[in-house]
């Protein structure tokens, strides 16, 4: 399983551009790449176009229903993205790299869509989470909610409210998980359980008087409260505690402290609402959870989002396939299947174009 995974989020070890083998920019000129002799000859490209063909042809339609679903998403992975990662898989292999597959260029379907939003060309990550999530177009900085929902309006929220892929699948008595490398109440992953007219509206401390006075509720509150959620892991601590409450990571940072106003513990609360439920920020707890006697796990690494997989801390973080197999392997315990959500939110926030991206974090 590891290996698969690995295979399968390739696209997050290929941000490091000290690699041998990338155009040598400070010329302008490309380097070197090496021409295999077998692209010279003709007949090698008209074999790959009939083994392409005879695996389209060898495809037959999947009469079955699903019973385990995991959406990956490489948050900002575009064509561009994904033709970096490509080049310098294959030249970190010491080809030209243009001519690498990924392991997504070897599945039997791709597809391309189209990222807009209802009131932008250019869509951030709220309204194409609500997409994704939800089947629907939404309106920018929105989450969980029909393009009905003005942004920062706070009434406009109530009778506006789309449910999830996520949330059907609960309903239908499967165990669901989220996994992401940013904080939990980031829009990608809030999309899938809570219903905001600002993605920003982390915790009570974030909401305006007027939101708070018209009933509107954080995201943080809104990820114990709306879907039961078995498997929540990522960042996020310092949204789900009171103000000033230490981090345990970093109890000196006053920076990193809990900040919701309305005293409440929503680690605790959480705990207290499940059975079989555990809670851990680090990766040596991560580690000892012994999954046969759990049904319900959450892991904050961090007070915000997690670090780049470049700068991971591997004694107090794990990484996204650490998440990822231990989500699997308490979700694969429901014999009516699961729906899992894993992100890695730093294709977005880390521009290829600089290593000197990798310090966007505080």
């Amino acid at each position: 399983m590891r290996a698969r995974l690995w295979l399968l989020l390739l696209l997050l070890r290929a941000c490091d551009l000290g690699e041998p083998g990338w155009a040598d920019t400070s010329t302008g000129e490309d380097s070197p790449a090496p021409t295999a002799e077998r692209e010279k000859d003709p007949a090698y490209w008209n074999s790959q176009a009939r083994e392409t063909l005879q695996a389209a042809l060898r495809l037959r339609p999947l009469s079955h229903r699903a019973k385990n679903l995991i959406l990956f998403l490489g948050d900002g992975m575009g064509i561009s993205t994904v033709s970096a990662a490509r080049i310098l898989r294959g030249q970190m292999d010491g080809a030209s790299g243009e001519e690498t597959e990924l392991a997504m260029d070897t599945f039997p379907h791709l597809a391309l869509s189209k990222t807009y939003s209802v009131d932008k060309q250019v869509a951030d990550s709220a309204s194409t989470a609500t997409a994704y999530h939800c089947g629907v177009k939404a309106n920018a900085k929105t989450v969980g909610l029909s393009a009905s929902a003005v942004p920062y309006e706070c009434n406009s929220t109530f009778g506006n409210e789309v449910h999830s892929v996520l949330h059907r699948a609960k309903a239908q008595g499967k165990s669901v998980g989220i996994v992401t490398t940013t904080r939990v109440q980031h829009a990608s992953p809030a999309a899938s359980y809570a219903h905001s007219v600002s993605r920003s509206w982390y915790s009570d401390a974030d909401l305006p008087s007027s939101a708070r006075r018209q009933g509107c509720i954080d995201i943080a509150t809104q990820l114990i409260t709306n879907t039961d959620i078995d498997v929540i892991l990522g960042g996020g601590r310092m949204y789900m505690t009171p103000k000033g409450t230490p981090d345990p990571e970093y109890p000196s940072s006053s920076s990193r402290r809990g900040e919701r106003k309305d005293k409440k513990n929503l680690i605790r609360l959480w705990l207290k609402a499940r059975k079989k439920a555990q809670y851990v920020w680090h990766k040596e707890q991560f580690d000892a959870v012994d999954v046969e006697s759990i049904d319900h796990l959450m892991g904050l690494f961090e007070p915000k989002d997690m670090r780049f997989e470049l700068f991971r801390n591997e004694t107090r973080d794990p990484s996204i396939v650490d998440m990822t197999e231990k989500a699997i392997q308490i979700l694969s315990k429901n014999p009516k299947g699961f729906f899992l959500f894993v992100e890695d939110e730093y294709l977005t926030l880390s521009p290829v174009m600089s290593p000197n991206a990798f310090f966007y974090f505080p």
